[in-house]
This record gives structure tokens, C-alpha cells and sequence, in this order.
């Protein structure tokens, strides 16, 4: 009888460590790698594709090659890799060929077991095993999370660390945003700001030539292109403090320096913000009214010409 129960103790202990090592061997991914020179000094090119539950991923960015341990990339020739990149969300374990220090393979990544319960106690509860996966690629730590955590920011969850990270959100990026006078804490738009090119420093030069701009202004410009430099332009042609709105209505309609210039030089020294967007919207360009002088139409006013182009005088 005792022989029996301890049969069946083995039994249930087996069925248990068979349990925990498919448990395992589920949460282990794979997929291939390649990696290609970068332009950056140390650093390379590094790309991860894997196929899972019928989608496709691939990621690549530049990697620090201090990262890739047991890599050497300055061999000439053929060789065959293996190499470990370690992270706080788990590890790849890699293996395949370099030919001159570029190549490719394929990774397994085995998920760091504490990760989403240490993420839990930081206030990120929303870590699955896909996010924990991404946060691995890209390089989300613990240390990064307590970072952002202390920045207060609104909105922040596991998929804005991944963003952040993707798009280079820093600690250093926000408080050199709110240093430079926009006092920030919408994680959405530190997105938005990295991704349309808001910096610190034009947010620097905008309040030095006295505005004020807001998060959204500020991203509408980089939109269509109104940067301080072409501000400068506008200045020197008489148009200074010009209402942010109106600056992006001129990149918007096609009030550009060049134009201005041309008008001025027509007899028409400073048509105001609202007159030269209305000439771009309904067609009066400086062709336009030399062509209408060429007919003896002499001293139009500017609010005239617009009435004629909207009338369809040609």
C-alpha cells in the first residue's frame, strides 16, 4: 500500500515538473534576427521578425553593442555566433552566422519570471506577456519606469513606457520641455511632441520672440512646417508677432516669404495676416493682378481683387 502511495507521489510530482517545463517551454518565443552595420558608432543595426498565432512582428532599430554579450563583430569572414542579450523583461539567447560582422539567426526569449509582478509594484499593472515582450525589445527597465513614474505624467501605462521608448521620451526630454517653460504632464502628447519634432528649444525661441504657445499649437506647427527659422523670414518683411493660429494658416494656404515679397513689390507694402490668407484661398497670386494691370485695371485695392477673383474675372 505504501509502495502504491509513493508511486502515486511520484506520479503527481512528475505530472507537476512536466506541468511547470511546458509552462516554460509556452512562454519561451522565437523567432530570426539580423544585423547590419549602423552609422552610429557603437552601435548596429538590429532586427528582430517573429511569427506568432498567425500575425507577423518586426522590429528593428539601433542596438548598443555593449548589449550583445558574447558578440564580436570584428572578426573578418565567416563565423558562427552565439550571443546573449539580457534586459529587465527577459533575455534573448541567439544563435547563427556573421559573414564580416553582419549576418543573421534565430532567438529564443524566455520572459524574466518577477518582471510584471516588479512592474505591478510600480504602479504598472497591465504588463501581459505581449507587452512584456515589446518592453524587452525595447529596452523598458525597471529603472526607466520609476524614472517616468516620478515625472507625475497623465496617462502613463505599460503601452506609453513602450512608446516612450520607441520614440525617445525621456526624463531628460520632459523636464527640458518643462524647463523651457511648458509645463506638460499629457503622455500622449510627449508622443506627439517626439514624433513631430517638438523641442525644448523651440519652445525656447518662441517664448523669447513673446509667445505663449500651447502643446497643440506647438505640434500644429511642426505639422505644417511653421518653425522659428521661418518666423524669422516673416519678421524681416514687417510681419512680427504674428498670431500663432494665423502662422500656420499662412504655411497651410501657401503665404510664404516669397509671395510676400512679390505683393510688396507689386505697390501692396503690408497686406495684414487675414488679407494674404485670403489671397492665397481664392487664387489672387502676383500673376494674377499683373495680369489684370496689363488690361488697365491700375489701383486695385487688395479686398477688389479678391471680389474679382471670386467673381471669375480672369
Amino acid at each position: 500500500m505504501k509502495f502504491r502511495e509513493g508511486l502515486g507521489c511520484l506520479a503527481l510530482v512528475g505530472c507537476v515538473a512536466l506541468g511547470l517545463m511546458l509552462a516554460r517551454a509556452a512562454e519561451t518565443r522565437s523567432g530570426s534576427w539580423t544585423i547590419t552595420r549602423s552609422e552610429t558608432a557603437g552601435m548596429v543595426h538590429f532586427a528582430l521578425m517573429e511569427s506568432r498565432n498567425g500575425s507577423h512582428s518586426h522590429d528593428e532599430s539601433d542596438w548598443p553593442l555593449s548589449d550583445f554579450q558574447g558578440l564580436d563583430i570584428s572578426k573578418p569572414g565567416r563565423q558562427d555566433v552565439r550571443f546573449t542579450i539580457s534586459r529587465d523583461a527577459g533575455k534573448f539567447e541567439c544563435e547563427g552566422f556573421l559573414d564580416n560582422g553582419e549576418g543573421a539567426g534565430i532567438f529564443h526569449f524566455t520572459p524574466q519570471e518577477e518582471f510584471a509582478r516588479q512592474m505591478q509594484s510600480l504602479g504598472f499593472a497591465d504588463v501581459d506577456a505581449e507587452k512584456q515582450f515589446a518592453m524587452a525589445v525595447q529596452n523598458v527597465t525597471l529603472e526607466f519606469a520609476r524614472e517616468m513614474k516620478g515625472e507625475r505624467l497623465e496617462g502613463l501605462d505599460a503601452d506609453k513606457l513602450i512608446a516612450f521608448r520607441i520614440f525617445g521620451v525621456s526624463r531628460d526630454f520632459v523636464e527640458g520641455i518643462r524647463a523651457a517653460g511648458l509645463n506638460v504632464s499629457d503622455s500622449d502628447k510627449l508622443v506627439a511632441f517626439r514624433i513631430h519634432g517638438v523641442s525644448a528649444e523651440m519652445i525656447r525661441q518662441l517664448r523669447q520672440a513673446g509667445y505663449q504657445p500651447d502643446a497643440d499649437t506647438l505640434v500644429a506647427m511642426r505639422i505644417h512646417g511653421a518653425t522659428p527659422e521661418w518666423i524669422g523670414q516673416l519678421r524681416k518683411l514687417g510681419y512680427d508677432h504674428v498670431d500663432l493660429e494665423k502662422l500656420i494658416a499662412f504655411r497651410i494656404h501657401g503665404v510664404s516669404p516669397e509671395f510676400i515679397q512679390k505683393v510688396q513689390g507689386l505697390g501692396y507694402p503690408h497686406p495684414d495676416p487675414d488679407e494674404l490668407i485670403a489671397m492665397r484661398i481664392h487664387g489672387v497670386t502676383p500673376e494674377y493682378i499683373s495680369g489684370l494691370r496689363s488690361r488697365g485695371m491700375q489701383n486695385l485695392t487688395i479686398d477688389q481683387l479678391i471680389s474679382l477673383r471670386i467673381q471669375g474675372i480672369d
